[in-house]
């Protein structure tokens, strides 16, 4: 099987390779066709959570789309749900660039018009917002969590169910993600079979996008 390759961004300073990998993991997984190369912008340990760290990331990402492109990807996905310098990166290069928030609501209309937004700790991301518009009828997030780390402890788990519920109470017929941090630790599953609706991940969700759009090129040049 042919695979195209993919370059991934991840939108933190990560030193640990495996953690770097691991959004490119779950998309190989999920995706065979797919071959994810993870690269990571520097000097953000944390990041980013808010205006001024998204400005100062852009510029980082940009210069990443550009190495990527130049070293002959198909696709490349900026693997944050806020999709921090995606339009940019639309323009700059002659690829598809994919940012995992609006992947992951665009696909989460195809299961639902009543979607609710599960956080980890901020506000819905902007463009999940410009997605989804008057369909976003819900947003919650686990109470007392920080951090992905959070997640990971049985009381994290137990209050990202309990959010994951609040938002099923208020009417949403489907769940996404805003953050990928919660990727990072595949709790798409487990709320899926506690809550009992699809919970879209943004990872995944901007792993398929990239597959249809190298798919539909590919059928366009008559290589199906």
């Amino acid at each position: 099987m042919e695979k195209y390759t993919v370059g991934l961004i991840r939108v933190l300073t990560i030193q640990d390779e495996e953690l770097l990998n691991r959004h490119g993991k779950i998309i190989e997984k999920a995706f065979p066709e797919l071959k994810v190369i993870s690269k990571c912008i520097e000097n953000q340990p944390k990041g980013i959570y808010d205006e001024k760290t998204e400005e100062e990331a852009k510029p980082k990402i940009l210069r990443l789309v550009k190495e990527f492109e130049n070293e002959g990807v198909d696709a490349i996905i900026i693997s944050c749900a806020a999709d921090p310098a995606v339009d940019e990166a639309k323009s700059l290069v002659s690829i598809p660039v994919i940012g995992a928030g609006s992947a992951a609501s665009a696909l989460a209309l195809s299961y639902g018009r009543k979607i609710g937004v599960l956080n980890l700790t901020e506000e819905t991301p902007k463009v999940i917002k410009d997605v989804l518009g008057n369909n976003l009828i819900a947003e919650a997030h686990p109470t007392g969590v920080t951090n992905t780390l959070d997640l990971m402890t049985e009381w994290g788990r137990e209050e990202a169910i309990r959010a994951a519920k609040r938002l099923k109470e208020k009417g949403a017929e489907v769940i996404v993600l805003g953050c990928t941090g919660m990727s990072t630790i595949m709790i798409a599953p487990i709320l899926e079979n506690e809550v009992g609706i699809p919970v879209i991940d943004p990872v995944i969700a901007a792993g398929a996008v990239a597959l249809h759009s190298l798919k539909r090129l590919d059928a366009w040049r008559g290589n199906e």
